[in-house]
């Protein structure tokens, strides 16, 4: 097997990063982040495993960043076992059962408010859409990005969803944009995917009304693109793949069209997230309480994987 993999990736790891298995290839980017290639579909999967909580901590936030240069220095071909195989799709899923991604790390955005650290809160709010854009270009590659949501997905989780081109849920999954309770907004790109999405009057709706809605209700509304009964979120993956076979190419195209009709350029998230980071930090003690009360709340779906 002759992997094409990044020296500056490999040099940061004390052990080897790939791993062969039948039909494809494992890569152990950190004890946070896994990825397969798999060569039947020609298609990389990653899962996320966040701890303590399943949200976007900067470790993880790192790891992504990782992969991701890993994506571009293969210039969409992979070594596997002597054959050389195409990248045609990326697809972003959560280890965690019953949770995709619970957004920001709250209990960071409460220490780095209080402690009125500007560049800390812009410092974080820049690495979310560091990896949130190169998602969205597709990693400068002739991919389709899938985020396949299995369980809860909130904020910034919600966000990362909206990152990709398509989004297939189960029936179970769940999507939110709770920032609203606490006095604030989404400031890491939901304005901007879901606007090109949906427009902006339901766009405001979603972000301001606090609410938790099901994988039906996004796909009715155009959010969701394919609902898959719950445990068979791979499967309609895997479908997907072979439906699009024969004109993976045009698709693939039409995507890139989507991107460029419905630009979003990085400084339009970047104007953002200093937008959010002003509105943080004029929070009052009441709104970082309320934050502290979510904060408890990721606590306890990382540790029951469920609402309660």
């Amino acid at each position: 097997m002759n992997m094409q993999v990044p020296a500056e990736v490999l040099e940061v790891r004390e052990r080897p990063l790939s791993n062969p298995v039948s039909n494809g290839i494992e890569f152990s980017f950190s004890p946070q982040l896994h990825a397969r290639f798999d060569t039947q579909t020609n298609t990389f999967w990653s899962r996320w495993s966040p701890e303590p909580r399943p949200c976007f901590n900067p470790s993880l936030l790192a790891d992504i960043r990782t992969y991701y240069d890993f994506l571009a220095h293969t210039e969409g071909r992979i070594d596997c076992y002597g054959e050389e195989h195409p990248i045609e799709y990326v697809v972003l899923a959560s280890s965690i059962p019953g949770v995709f991604n619970l957004g920001g790390d709250l209990d960071l955005f409460k220490q780095l408010i209080e402690a009125r650290d500007r560049p800390g809160l812009l410092r974080y709010g820049r690495a979310c859409i560091d990896v949130l854009y190169r998602n969205y270009l597709g990693h400068d590659l002739p991919v389709t990005t899938i985020s396949l949501v299995q369980g809860e997905a909130l904020g910034g989780g919600f966000e990362a969803a909206l990152s990709s081109d398509i989004i297939v849920a189960e029936k179970n999954a769940r999507f939110g944009l709770p920032e609203i309770l606490f006095n604030l907004f989404p400031g890491m790109g939901a304005y901007s995917f879901l606007e090109r999405k949906i427009g902006q009057k339901n766009t405001e709706a979603l972000l301001t009304s606090g609410k938790i809605y099901s994988a039906e209700e996004m796909h009715a509304l155009g959010v969701v693109d394919i609902v898959a009964e719950d445990g068979q979120g791979e499967a309609e993956v895997a479908a997907l793949i072979k439906r699009r076979q024969r004109s993976r190419n045009g698709l693939s195209a039409l995507a890139a069209v989507r991107r460029r009709v419905h630009r979003i350029e990085f400084s339009e998230l970047l104007d953002i997230v200093q937008i959010w980071v002003d509105s943080a930090l004029r929070l009052n003690p009441r709104d970082l309480k309320l934050m502290n009360r979510l904060v408890s709340r990721q606590n306890g779906l990382g540790d029951s994987h469920q609402i309660h």
